[in-house]
């Protein structure tokens, strides 16, 4: 059955915009370093789509190679961080949830790499908790 929810998102200066149709397949909030950096936050709140689900409406991400296989996403205008990218999934796109429109509409199913969680940040929800990364 076809699922016609859309989404949109974009940018904070409205340079790029997107269009997603359809429910994630997977969300989550990553704690790892890198995520931390990127984004300039205590952690990132990922979600993933099948690349066709993702449509772009208005100009595109610049990428960072920050390590062998990933590629992160983001406004070479206001630098919002909008995409992460591993080079050996073709078929996935995984968007920040903070660049909806409403980042209300997607909630993170779980928490990945817990193991660099900064100690101050306290987090009480009923998630489950991976110290690095989670198999499927």
């Amino acid at each position: 059955m076809l699922n016609n929810t859309l989404r949109e998102g974009g940018c904070l200066c409205g340079a790029i915009r997107y269009q997603i149709e359809g429910e994630p397949f997977d969300a989550d909030y990553c704690h790892c370093r890198s995520c931390q950096k990127s984004t300039g936050s205590a952690f990132g709140a990922w979600m993933d789509f099948k690349t066709g689900q993702v449509r772009w409406l208005k100009g595109q991400v610049t990428e960072f190679a920050s390590s062998e296989f990933i590629r992160r996403g983001f406004c070479d205008k206001c630098g919002t961080s909008l995409t992460y990218r591993h080079t050996q999934y073709t078929d996935y796109s995984t968007l920040s949830i903070a660049s909806l429109d409403d980042a209300n509409q997607v909630q993170p199913k779980y928490h990945i790499y817990t193991e660099s969680q900064l100690n101050w940040l306290v987090i009480e929800d009923d998630c489950e908790r991976y110290p690095q990364g989670r198999s499927c």
